[in-house]
Formats: C-alpha cells, sequence, structure tokens
C-alpha cells in the first residue's frame, strides 16, 4: 500500500507533521490499551516512541511491506512492546537471582525480531483452512473446548483437542517451511 511507505518514509525521514499526525490518530488508542493493561500515561508514550523508532529502524535496514494499515501495524507493535515490558517487568519482580542489563539496542533487535515472528505466525495463520483458522483463533483466544464443541456442532471436546491438534500442527509445518523460519527461531 502506498500510504503506509508514505508513513515508513516519513518516519525515516523525521517528518514531524506526520509524525504528528500518527500521534493524533493512533496514540489515543495505544494510550488506551496501556493503561489497561497495567500501565500510566508515561508508559505509553515511552512505548509509542519505542514503537516509531523500530519501525523506523527496521525500515531503513530491510525495506518490508505492512499488509494492513498503517496504524493497525502501529498499533499492533505497541501491543506487543507493551506486551514484553510487561513479561520483562514480571520477571524482574519474581526472580531474586541476578538481573541481565539489556542494552538499547539489545532491547530493540529482540523486538524487531519479535515483530518478525508475529508477522510470519499471522500470515501462515491466513493461509491454513477456514475452518482451522475459526478453531485457533478460538483456542488462542482461551476460549473453552465445550464452547468450541457446541459453537461448530461437535460431537465432544475430545473432538475439538484432536482437530486444535491437527491445526496447530498445519499451521507449524507451513512456519517451518517458510525461508525465514530459521533466522527467527533463535536470538
Amino acid at each position: 500500500m502506498k500510504e503506509n511507505t508514505y508513513f515508513l518514509n516519513a518516519l525515516i525521514d523525521g517528518n514531524s507533521t506526520i509524525i504528528k499526525t500518527l500521534y493524533t490518530s493512533c496514540f489515543p488508542m495505544v494510550r488506551k490499551f496501556v493503561m489497561q493493561n497495567s500501565g500510566k500515561p508515561q508508559d505509553a508514550e515511552d512505548v509509542f516512541q519505542k514503537a516509531l523508532l523500530q519501525i523506523a529502524v527496521r525500515y531503513k535496514r530491510e525495506k518490508f511491506e505492512i499488509n494492513n494499515t498503517f496504524n493497525a501495524y502501529l498499533y499492533t507493535v505497541c501491543k506487543n512492546l507493551w506486551r514484553r515490558e510487561l513479561n520483562k517487568s514480571k520477571t524482574r519482580v519474581t526472580n531474586n537471582g541476578v538481573i541481565e542489563l539489556v542494552t538499547e539496542e539489545k532491547d530493540q533487535a529482540i523486538a524487531i525480531v519479535e515483530q518478525k515472528r508475529h508477522e510470519l505466525f499471522t500470515e501462515k495463520l491466513q493461509q491454513i483452512s477456514e475452518n482451522c483458522k475459526k478453531i485457533l483463533t478460538l483456542f488462542f483466544a482461551k476460549i473453552p473446548y465445550s464452547e468450541i464443541a457446541k459453537e461448530h456442532d461437535y460431537n465432544s471436546e475430545t473432538v475439538v483437542r484432536q482437530r486444535v491438534f491437527k491445526c496447530k500442527k498445519q499451521l507449524m509445518n507451513l512456519i517451518k517451511k517458510d525461508h525465514r523460519y530459521l533466522s527467527l527461531v533463535e536470538i
């Protein structure tokens, strides 16, 4: 989409007018998400800034395409970064051992790899059958097997479990066959 390339180039060029537009159109959703998930307004601002920087750095290194609107992509990157922050703070609180100090560059690199993993997963999820897509979407949303069975007229929860297993296997096979998989396995 040309509009996405326009936004990506604006980030690289530091076009303050376009960046202000992104703040106006997307930041309120990000702030709401962060605040609803144990964050503060300052956390939302930090996550939004990191996301813009991460996207710009990645696009500068390797031109990539966004298969959705730019705002949706930016929002997803922000959500992933905030979830990552929550997981890091959870580890710090519960682990009394040595806390590894992560440099900003390493943190950015890890975030980019995680975003690429998410994109690969989402892309391959779209390639499986409609039935599998529906089943896995419900499964990932933690809908009980009993509800999935009712919704899809399966005889039992066991049938749903078998279907989830087969669909996950189909999805994993697609992911593993992709040329990007090996570069995203380990950080």
